[in-house]
């Protein structure tokens, strides 16, 4: 049995584990969901913009317990959408699917439009599970989603999500340390999904898009979640896709995954490689991501 453990880049040694354990037996009556915003609360562990860093909190005691190193409280109920498998899959949304082929000049005005807890939201889930490759799935952790409107229409999807903690190629072009990157991550946003619509076929759109949102993305991360974003990224599966709107929009290819996954113990690829593109929305972006 190990003396330390790692979560999300975060070691946890004998007496923080101790002090767990101390803390589960002070609080009998809570219940697991009680108990980690208690935890959140005692330790000050907050996002920038106070909400409590409840689900990683949950996470790291989950992971404790399957390691036999605490007890938690029994489960009192099963929480709808908890588990990935839980999840109910966004229901189909009937729209006007009618060719849009066009010049982008033609096309009007185009509405970038945040739609995280709106009205708007079941539609923007609905769409990535019906047209996207990779379906929808729920986002943990600072996100933010996106519909594109023109001409009373929507048109596309953006998501955008918490960066992946490790990535060998990004980290070596920020050349930040192990610790500054640990302090910083917040700091970048990852482009999980990006769908134009099948039945819209306007050259030029995509990259169009990505440049709006790169302007626009760091002051709406700011309003929600109290700081901004210096860098964005996304991986592209070249067996499927070229990235050919990223690279007009001047995104920089900085290599590709390894194929190994965040929880990889083999040290052997068990996914499709992907490349690594990358945008820094300020020249600033190195300095910014390696301080304190």
């Amino acid at each position: 049995m190990p003396d330390q453990w790692r979560y999300r880049g975060q070691t946890i040694g004998s007496e923080q584990i101790e002090f767990l354990r101390e803390f589960i037996r002070q609080h009998p009556a809570s219940s697991r969901w009680k108990l980690s915003r208690q935890l959140c609360e005692a330790l000050g562990w907050k996002q920038a913009n106070g909400a409590l860093r409840d689900v990683v909190c949950r996470g790291l005691l989950l992971m404790l317990e399957r390691a036999g190193q605490i007890e938690l409280p029994p489960v009192r109920r099963h929480i709808r959408g908890q588990r990935r498998t839980g999840w109910p899959r966004p229901e189909a949304v009937l729209i006007d699917t009618t060719p849009l082929a066009m010049p982008l000049q033609a096309l009007g005005p185009v509405e970038i439009q945040p739609v995280r807890r709106t009205a708007d939201e079941p539609l923007f889930h609905s769409l990535l599970e019906q047209y996207h490759y990779l379906g929808y799935e729920q986002p943990v952790g600072e996100h933010l989603k996106y519909l594109v409107w023109a001409q009373g229409r929507p048109i596309a999807c953006l998501a955008w999500s918490s960066a992946p903690r490790h990535l060998a190629s990004r980290d070596r072009f920020i050349g930040w340390s192990g610790e500054a990157r640990r302090r910083n991550i917040r700091f970048l946003a990852y482009n999980t999904r990006f769908l134009v619509l099948p039945w819209v076929a306007v050259p030029h759109l995509a990259s169009h898009l990505l440049g709006r949102m790169a302007r626009r993305l760091s002051e709406d991360w700011e309003r929600v979640y109290g700081h901004p974003i210096y860098w964005l990224e996304t991986f592209v599966d070249p067996e499927r896709f070229r990235g050919t709107c990223y690279r007009a929009a001047n995104w920089v290819v900085l290599g590709r995954t390894t194929g190994r996954g965040k929880d990889d113990q083999t040290h052997r690829p068990n996914r499709s490689i992907k490349e690594v593109l990358a945008f820094p929305l300020t020249r600033r972006f190195r300095e910014l991501l390696q301080q304190g």
